[in-house]
């Protein structure tokens, strides 16, 4: 029998969970379904965006956090693409809320992609197929 898979669901380990959940709700539009703040700790969330699901974990217990954030080297072997079917409109958006993005580029395979790198670094890419 065949292994049925309805969707996958990348968990990212971040160093700042109210400046992550605040550039992914306020930024991209997420919707924040769950999270986990025992304690007034918060430390787990679960976030969706259409079928776009996400999870942000806080890499560090509150009281161990380092005082600047630590880039990970797996941080560059890492993106997210999202199927957008307006890249235009989303470099307007993003540019309109601060976000340091480059101009969208097409690719040799025909994508016109848009890449912006979140809070601790991981970069997302909207991309649709150039016309």
């Amino acid at each position: 029998m065949a292994i049925t898979i309805k969707g996958i669901t990348p968990l990212f380990q971040v160093y700042d969970m109210h400046r992550s959940v605040a550039f992914y709700r306020d930024v991209l539009g997420f919707e924040v379904l769950h999270k986990y703040e025992p304690d007034g700790h918060f430390y787990w969330a679960m976030l969706k965006h259409g079928d776009a699901v996400l999870m942000l974990n806080a890499k560090y217990e509150d009281e161990h956090r380092p005082g600047k954030p630590v880039r990970v080297a797996g941080h560059n072997d890492l993106t997210l693409y999202f199927d957008c079917p307006d890249v235009d409109g989303a470099n307007t958006e993003l540019r309109g809320k601060g976000c340091n993005v480059k101009e969208p580029e097409t690719t040799r395979y025909g994508m016109k992609q848009l890449t912006v790198s979140d809070p601790d670094g991981f970069d997302l890419c909207f991309q649709q197929r150039a016309k």
